[in-house]
């Protein structure tokens, strides 16, 4: 048997940036969401959409919240 391996250590270095990258890809959704608003469909397929832009909204929120809260972290971490 080989020797066993413990957990990962945390790396955070990087998390602002995943977590913008995050919102801005679901932003770009998002828009491209509206975008399909626009065309001629069905109505339950519109209100479909409309209720997934409104879960992305709050994503979206919820994103911004943890890049405060990492980025609040990270400055602890410099001093």
């Amino acid at each position: 048997m080989g020797k066993k391996k413990g957990p990962k250590p945390d790396d955070r270095s990087d998390n602002v940036e995943r977590l913008r990258e995050q919102v801005v890809n679901t932003i770009e959704n998002l828009e491209e969401a509206h975008e399909t608003l626009q065309m001629n469909l069905p109505e339950e397929q519109k209100e479909a959409i409309r209720a997934k832009n409104r879960r992305r909204e709050q994503a979206i929120a919820a994103k911004r919240e943890e890049i405060r809260d990492e980025y609040a972290f990270q400055q602890e971490q410099k001093e």
